[in-house]
């Protein structure tokens, strides 16, 4: 799968190095949690206004 890299939006001076640092100390993710994520992304409209 190729990911396209989108330009961070503007944000105070090391926001997004911080967020680097935080994310790369987070463990990686299961595949149980990366399927939870996964269904939850891909829900229709209708049972997330439910929600």
């Amino acid at each position: 799968m190729t990911e396209t890299v989108e330009p961070r939006p503007e944000r105070p001076a090391g926001y997004w190095e911080r967020v680097d640092r935080i994310v790369a100390q987070a463990p990686p993710l299961t595949d149980a949690q990366r399927a939870r994520i996964r269904v939850i992304f891909h829900q229709s409209n209708v049972t997330k206004e439910a929600a």
